[in-house]
């Protein structure tokens, strides 16, 4: 039995743990198209990443009613799981350099119990856990269906309470401002990615940012030695 406290480490999905972003630009170009719209640029489109549906259509879309903003979100959902059955997820949605490495070895931890807070639906990220076989890898499971838009820190809190994790045992790992200001609302020491949809200097609120998975180990030890 370890004698050492448990620890929570909660990643983000997409831009942190897979590179979904050609999904995502399939998706979004397909709902804009479907609503006669010019599909946003690339850029702005990456730039909303991590936000719920609900809060980014009207970022990508200021001009369009509240009701063409819900005929996109549901066009981006079916459109995303159109372009997913056609492919694995292992094509559509790759693993980053060292992520499933990092997590299986953050798993084989008694210590540590591991968890996802992310911008996706329920549905998407089951897909996701299947299509890469990750069962049994995430204790706490926060997503967009109940919870309000990040930076918000409801999935924090939430994947806290679930766990029983103090904030101070618990890191949140992410590739955008808004992972990062999401962590620092719940009181939890925010890790950025540098390899993401994001630029290092959005992620100003982030304890610090690392460069590749190989750097996490030695920062989660300092972060909960300090």
């Amino acid at each position: 039995m370890s004698d050492k406290p448990l620890r929570l480490v909660i990643f983000d999905v997409d831009g942190t743990l897979v590179d979904s972003q050609a999904h995502i630009l399939g998706a979004m170009h397909a709902a804009f198209a479907d609503e006669g719209l010019e599909t946003p640029q690339r850029s702005d489109v990456l730039g909303v990443v991590g936000l719920s549906l609900d809060v980014l259509m009207p970022r990508l879309a200021p001009d369009a009613d509240q009701a063409a903003h819900a005929r996109l979100v549901q066009g981006y959902k079916d459109a995303y799981m159109a372009i997913r059955a056609e492919q694995t997820s292992a094509v559509s949605s790759p693993f980053y350099p060292g992520a499933r490495e990092t997590l299986e070895a953050l798993h084989a931890q008694p210590e540590v119990l591991l968890g996802v807070a992310t911008g996706k639906s329920r549905r998407g990220l089951d897909k996701l856990i299947e299509g890469h076989g990750l069962e049994g890898m995430f204790v706490t499971q926060q997503v967009a269906d109940f919870h309000p838009s990040k930076p918000s820190p409801a999935m924090l809190l939430e994947a806290l309470k679930e766990t029983g994790i103090e904030a101070s045992d618990a890191v949140m790992i992410g590739d955008t401002s808004f992972d990062m200001e999401m962590a620092r609302a719940a009181g939890i020491a925010g890790v950025g990615v540098s390899w993401g949809y994001h630029p290092r200097e959005n992620l100003s609120a982030a304890r610090t940012v690392i460069d590749s998975f190989q750097a996490l180990p030695s920062v989660l030890d300092e972060i909960w030695k300090g």
